[in-house]
């Protein structure tokens, strides 16, 4: 009888994509999806704060109370940055690595013969290739994601991303533009290009996102294409002239603005003044009137005054967001903030992201009453659901041509 696993996804939508890989790997070998018990747990682990290493220990936790007697293998950014503190955990049996992600079944079949508890961790940043997920598919609901890139190289002084996804590594434009076709063929109306840092997609490869783009609009069958997260900086002149005249990309750009200090701004190392902002944004605008923008926020960076938090909430409430996600700072290991003082008190945190969660709140309806009237592209993401254009959720039992993009008034 075949054993049973299940792969549970925390953190990003790149940990979604390498839990998918691995579940179709396993499937391949003859294992199947567990419907509640499994034999094997796949914890795909995020470390982008100190609550996503306490959700990740959590969830180990669990799925050994579940079944004592299953395999728990922890993988993902927490076991490469920290595997330490993973292998000491008597309910792991296996640490792997992103730098061993692409080799999990291999070394967990081996353990099944051997039993031996293991680590496999090697330093990210000697990969320059993607190795066996260097183009990843992941479907939610209707809408494919594709993970094009991999990795990062700048350095926030506040994130530790790199050291657990390594160094920038892009997938080449002819196997993007393969899949993105053989998704037009099975007939998918709207594609989401993801990754790491998806604005320095290509800089490995000697191309671009822009070199991308037009090369993928080729492909007259989609009629949408989304982009997720973009770094402000890294947004060109040519890139931004693209996105704001081509009607198929989708007038949504997530762009990721952590603080609206320029002193903080300048400690994060983010490359960018709240003006040169402010000027990006509303040239995007402009010319796309109807765009929804959303960003992210730091609250409680190392010294980060009640001014500097003025500062961030005045800015955030006089600019058009459409949505905000708010992060606690917390230190992480390797970065330049950890080491930075004086810290902000863990209650003053608390409170100051209650107050830009409730702005947030405010800025969602706010947006969506501006949208009201008018004529927006919207796909059909299941039964009595659909998504816009813009990134505005609808709900409606008229909705069942699940997978096709109709015009709704809003």
């Amino acid at each position: 009888m075949p054993m049973k696993f299940s792969v549970i996804n925390l953190g990003c939508r790149s940990n979604y994509f390498d839990g998918e890989f691995i579940a179709q790997r396993l499937l391949q070998k003859g294992y199947e999806r567990a419907e509640d018990k499994a034999d094997i747990y796949i914890i795909n682990t995020c470390t982008v704060t100190s609550e996503a290493d306490r959700s990740s220990r959590q969830q180990i936790y669990r799925v050994k109370r579940e079944n004592p007697k299953a395999v728990v293998v922890a993988t993902g950014c927490y076991a490469q940055t920290n595997p330490k503190a993973l292998a000491s955990l008597k309910e792991v049996d296996l640490v792997i690595g992103n730098s061993h992600k692409s080799m999990l079944v291999e070394i967990l079949e081996e353990y099944l013969q051997s039993k031996g508890k293991g680590v496999f961790v090697d330093n990210i940043f000697r990969q320059s290739r993607l190795e066996n997920f260097d183009l990843v598919v992941f479907f939610e609901k209707a809408r494919p994601f594709l993970k094009v890139q991999e990795g990062c190289n700048n350095f926030c002084t506040f994130c530790i991303i790199p050291y657990a996804r390594g160094k920038l590594r892009s997938v080449p434009v002819q196997r993007v533009f393969d899949q993105v076709r053989l998704l037009a063929e099975r007939g998918f109306k709207e594609v989401v290009l993801s990754g790491t840092q998806l604005t320095q997609y290509g800089w490995d490869l000697g191309t671009n996102l822009y070199e991308l783009m037009i090369n993928l609009l080729s492909i007259k069958d989609i009629e949408i294409f989304r982009l997720s997260s973009l770094y402000p900086s890294e947004i060109d002149e040519r890139l931004l002239d693209l996105i704001t005249s081509e009607e198929r990309i989708a007038p949504h750009f997530h762009l990721s603005l952590q603080s609206g200090s320029d002193r903080i701004l300048k400690l994060m190392e983010r490359g960018y003044t709240i003006d040169e902002y402010k000027r990006l944004v509303e040239k995007i605008l402009k010319k796309r009137p109807l765009s929804a923008i959303g960003t992210d926020i730091i609250v409680g960076f190392p010294t980060e005054s009640e001014e500097d938090f003025k500062k961030t909430y005045s800015f955030v409430e006089d600019f058009p967001f459409a949505y905000l996600h708010i992060f606690s700072y917390s230190d992480r290991p390797n970065t330049k903030a950890s080491k930075m003082s004086p810290k902000i008190k863990q209650e003053v945190i608390k409170e100051r992201v209650k107050v830009l969660k409730a702005l947030d709140e405010g800025k969602r309806k706010e947006f969506r009453k501006s949208m009201e009237g008018k004529v927006l592209r919207a796909l059909i993401i299941e039964r009595g659901r659909a998504l816009t254009e813009n990134y505005i959720h609808l709900e409606d039992p008229s909705f069942e041509d699940v997978g096709n993009i109709r015009l709704i008034k809003l």
